[in-house]
């Protein structure tokens, strides 16, 4: 998804909370921890927006926005000149989503509103819970690469942890306590690095002369 599809202003409003099915465009939560938030996920929190995610093998769910694809999809199907590239696609969208919100009468809504009646009528909820200060923690395992690098994912975009080549190939336990890091040998229990995270570098250096490159047993 990309990353201008949800880094918006939400011009027209903050919704209080915002449904989403599993997959990882959306969340991270069912991927064992390992890729922590993601940008979408880190964007909801920041606007203090509750973000909701469909159970598993539970269709019912997202079965309106399902149904609604379906019938966007017979309708450009149905239209006599079809689309040869992504811009034709855009402006044919644009046409059936004015006429679905603007124009269509909908049978599921009081007097067969269209929705943009129903969505004028009612009253907005925003967001009335503070969640800037939610703390996201997480432990990894990993293995420190030839170079001396381990890489963790923050936020959605990968960093690289540079440790030390003298570590290179070391099993470790990676703690995260939202920015602040720690990186520990998973055998000795050796604190190995502890940085605090800048999420605009992908390099994350030791601020250490560069060491020996170790022998490689053949």
């Amino acid at each position: 998804m990309p990353k201008e599809c949800w880094q918006s202003d939400f011009t027209h409003y903050r919704p209080a909370s915002t449904p989403t099915d599993n997959g990882m465009v959306y969340t991270t939560r069912l991927s064992g921890g390992r890729g922590g938030r993601n940008g979408l996920e880190t964007e909801l929190r920041r606007q203090n927006i509750i973000q909701k995610d469909s159970h598993p093998n539970h269709p019912t769910t997202c079965g309106k926005v399902e149904r609604f694809q379906q019938t966007m999809k017979k309708w450009l199907r149905a239209q006599p000149v079809q689309p040869a590239t992504v811009a034709e696609l855009q402006a044919l969208l644009d046409v059936f989503v004015d006429e679905y919100n603007q124009r269509r009468p909908h049978r599921s809504l009081p007097h067969r509103a269209t929705p943009a009646a129903a969505y004028t009528a009612r009253s907005k909820a925003g967001p009335s819970t503070d969640r800037t200060g939610e703390i996201h923690h997480r432990v990894r395992t990993d293995r420190i690469d030839h170079t001396g690098v381990v890489t963790l994912r923050v936020n959605g975009r990968l960093h690289h942890l540079g440790i030390g080549r003298t570590h290179a190939r070391t099993h470790v336990l990676i703690l995260v306590h939202d920015l602040q890091i720690r990186v520990v040998d998973a055998a000795t229990g050796e604190l190995l690095r502890e940085l605090v995270l800048d999420p605009d570098r992908d390099y994350q250096p030791t601020g250490r002369p560069p060491g020996p490159i170790p022998k490689t047993s053949r």
